[in-house]
């Protein structure tokens, strides 16, 4: 009879368990992707899931509303930002979130001044104004953001130097795209640059900086829709905080 009574006891609470663990992966209703639930990246040592909205009623309410604004500064933005650019939509900054952005091989970049950063971010994005990459050569700050990219700075590069790769280049055995006189970007990271959408140039701005001080085109993309688009999409977004970020989902 006790063990009976015992054996009841346990498989209620293999149920209970069961139920418990079906309810923590339930199916979302509004994937990201037909083959993609959600990605979770790391934000300030946190782990945030950017996922949708699953409301499906859900509408915007704040200034992403605008259909408008002043041009210029708030002029609709080319499809390509500049040659051998590439631009991505949302399932590509995905991609690279749970490639390279994971590996430590990629870096997502929200290149908006930081009042628009202070009202919310993309998940995993580190907050680089675009001003700091139109900087001189060798402002300090400037100098000090290309090596967080992975940048090393060459010194005095002596002529022979020069035309050794200068040959080198010409066999194709030397990535010259990699290099100028003051850095070397062979090592630096993949980036994403964004800001505020299709009518913002703060993100074009900070790519054709980066590239005018020889930050390879390869290296670079740039996510168009920007935080127009991610919030029309209903995708996750933290609002940074004091101690404690929010996660805003709508």
């Amino acid at each position: 009879m006790r063990d009976t009574t015992a054996k009841k006891i346990f498989m209620v609470a293999v149920l209970a368990a069961a139920a418990g663990l079906a309810g923590t992966v339930q199916a979302l209703d509004v994937n990201l992707t037909e083959d993609l639930a959600y990605v979770e990246v790391e934000h300030d040592g946190k782990n945030v899931r950017v996922q949708r909205i699953q409301d499906q009623d859900n509408v915007l309410k704040d200034g992403f509303v605008k259909t408008s604004r002043q041009c210029p500064p708030f002029c609709i933005q080319p499809m390509t930002v500049a040659p051998g650019v590439t631009t991505i939509g949302e399932a590509e900054v995905f991609r690279f979130m749970d490639r390279e952005l994971e590996s430590g091989k990629g870096m997502i970049i929200d290149a908006r001044t930081p009042s628009w950063y202070n009202k919310g971010t993309i998940p995993g994005s580190v907050n680089i104004p675009f001003t700091v990459f139109e900087k001189d050569a060798d402002d300090p700050e400037l100098v000090k953001t290309l090596e967080r990219l992975g940048g090393k700075r060459r010194g005095d590069v002596n002529d022979m130097v020069r035309n050794v790769e200068s040959f080198l280049a010409r066999l194709d055995m030397f990535d010259a795209g990699s290099k100028t006189a003051d850095w070397d970007f062979s090592n630096a990271r993949e980036l994403v640059l964004w800001c505020n959408g299709p009518w913002c140039g703060q993100s074009p701005h900070a790519i054709r900086a980066l590239l005018a001080h020889g930050y390879p085109a390869k290296k670079i993309r740039y996510y168009r829709g920007g935080m127009q688009m991610w919030k029309v999409l209903g995708l996750t977004v933290v609002v940074p905080g004091s101690a404690e970020q929010a996660v805003v989902m709508k």
